[in-house]
């Protein structure tokens, strides 16, 4: 009986959480009119994008649920660089190598769901809808069907015009410690608690053994023993060989953190959040209060939705997503 009433109450809150995220969020419309963004931007040009995206996405997730964490990182590799503009989407060409064949970035995956979405957006509204926006508002719609926090996002991002291979020296490697994260993210305005909420975005998907085998290669004592094996296990098949990040790789819950408190962090940049005074307790807080994790992570996602956002001239909305017009 008191095992039903707490379950029932989680769930309530849960629920009561959920709609307080988005009236918190839609209640912020107007602060982004000095970015040009604002949440009803598609209102009138085209009022059914976010039905669209957000059917294409359910679609594409209820075939291939590992796609919701590609739809989430794609976002964040995106915005990281040259700011959330489209940019890693862009095909090389003979005369540019692009943001997408870098090391960092071959592992992305979802860019056949960003064409089905734009395919269909463009034959409703032609010329409208932003590859950019597309990107923001499908990793939102993964995070909530993967069981995360649903919340509204800001709508009116230009793409860009520059894809260069050289400007992912600026994403995070895998082998950063803390202080490293934090100087990386802080460098895009986040704080080190923004940081530790978008790392929890590794409550979904894996990494491949090239990511962490360096762990492996000598006694690391921030990681378990036996789940050192397991890793060791993984990396047997080869560096492509993939280790989930936690337990639930499908859901987006707290696990993730954890895992690291277990010593179960598959990356180094995963494992120096427990290990830094810097993000210890944070990662403690986030992993027994969920619905603290949920709350900071869709507003450290709709912070970064607006970096270095193109406007107007500076900008244009793709007619294809792969190429500049």
């Amino acid at each position: 009986m008191y095992k039903t009433s707490l379950k029932t109450w989680k769930m309530a809150m849960s629920n009561f959480l959920t709609v307080f995220l988005l009236i918190e969020v839609v209640a912020c419309d107007f602060r982004y009119g000095g970015d040009g963004l604002n949440m009803n931007y598609y209102f009138m040009s085209c009022p059914f994008v976010e039905p669209v995206v957000q059917n294409i996405v359910n679609n594409a997730l209820q075939n291939d649920p590992t796609l919701a964490a590609g739809l989430i990182r794609l976002h964040f590799h995106d915005c990281f660089i040259e700011g959330c503009d489209g940019s890693v989407l862009i095909e090389s060409t003979k005369d540019n190598k692009a943001e997408k064949d870098s090391p960092g970035n071959l592992s992305l995956r979802g860019f056949e769901v960003i064409d089905a979405i734009k395919e269909e957006l463009e034959s409703r509204c032609p010329g409208v809808v932003s590859c950019a926006d597309i990107v923001a508002l499908a990793s939102r719609d993964a995070v909530s069907f993967a069981g995360g926090p649903m919340y509204d996002i800001p709508k009116g991002r230009k793409d860009g015009r520059r894809s260069k291979i050289e400007d992912t020296i600026n994403l995070p490697f895998p082998t950063f410690n803390a202080s490293q994260l934090i100087s990386a993210f802080g460098r895009r305005g986040f704080s080190a608690q923004e940081m530790v909420a978008l790392s929890g975005a590794h409550t979904l998907g894996v990494a491949t053994c090239g990511s962490f085998k360096n762990r492996l290669s000598q006694v690391d004592p921030t990681l378990d023993s036996e789940f050192a094996k397991t890793l060791s296990r993984t990396c047997s098949s080869g560096d492509k060989a993939v280790q989930p990040f936690d337990a639930t790789s499908n859901d987006f819950d707290n696990v993730y953190y954890n895992g690291l408190l277990r010593k179960n962090g598959v990356l180094t940049t995963d494992q120096t959040l427990v290990t830094s005074p810097q993000t210890r307790n944070i990662v403690y807080a986030y992993a027994m209060n969920q619905a603290m994790f949920f709350f900071d992570f869709q507003r450290a996602m709709v912070k970064m939705g607006l970096i270095d956002v193109k406007e107007g001239s500076n900008g244009e909305v793709r007619q294809n997503c792969r190429i500049i017009n």
